[in-house]
């Protein structure tokens, strides 16, 4: 990989990377009572975050349907109690939250110069609240409803890649997570990958990902 990457599109993940998803913060503030002892409260997140990811490894579902069947399960693994209809709490709040503080400033110095892309593990009626936050000017926005296949199955890369017409080795794919995206990239060829260091996943080796501290760090990926 060159210093400075020339890629026709530059794809992302959204939620997480761009969009500043607060589950973590939900689930303290919905669970605080029935989960007082912070080291509790730490695991439960962690289990919920992983029966989310379990849960979008199999056939295409809802998201809505993806959410409360992994707050379901992480409460019965818990002993908690699940209440009815909490799962959709989450769903409900999704399209209201922004992006990081730093992805506006960063995205403005490239969307005009190269067309930017959005694959996300989220349904249609979601998506375009959370992209009009990002306010600047996006060339696709993909969700996993439209090709009914979640990240991190490589039929949504294939499906991304084939309708933007392009090869792989001329994206560059943008994500804060390797485990929903840069290694599902890394297996489809994506050579140019920038990982967004924001805490929640670690860097992993061996998979040919640039690390950024955030999205104000990518223009200089491509040279802007």
């Amino acid at each position: 990989m060159s210093d400075i990457m020339r890629p026709k599109y530059i794809t992302f993940d959204c939620y997480g990377t761009l969009t500043n998803f607060q589950m973590a913060t939900m689930t303290r503030e919905i669970f605080a009572d029935r989960l007082p002892q912070a080291d509790q409260m730490d695991a439960f997140v962690k289990s919920f975050g992983a029966y989310r990811f379990d849960e979008v490894l199999g056939p295409w579902k809802p998201y809505s349907e993806i959410i409360c069947t992994a707050l379901e399960r992480t409460c019965k693994r818990w002993g908690v109690e699940y209440r009815d209809n909490e799962g959709m709490r989450y769903f409900e709040a999704v399209p209201t939250w922004g992006p990081h503080p730093d992805v506006v400033e960063g995205l403005s110095k490239i969307a005009d110069k190269i067309p930017l892309v959005i694959y996300s593990n989220a349904d249609d009626s979601q998506i375009m609240d959370n992209v009009k936050k990002l306010e600047v000017p996006f060339h696709k926005v993909f969700t996993a409803e439209m090709f009914q296949v979640y990240k991190p199955r490589l039929a949504a890369f294939e499906a991304m890649i084939d309708t933007l017409g392009c090869q792989p080795d001329e994206l560059l794919h943008v994500s804060s997570s390797f485990r929903y995206d840069l290694m599902s990239a890394h297996f489809m060829g994506i050579k140019n990958k920038a990982f967004v260091a924001r805490h929640h996943e670690g860097f992993c080796e061996g998979y040919g990902a640039t690390e950024i501290a955030d999205i104000r760090g990518l223009p200089a990926l491509v040279g802007l």
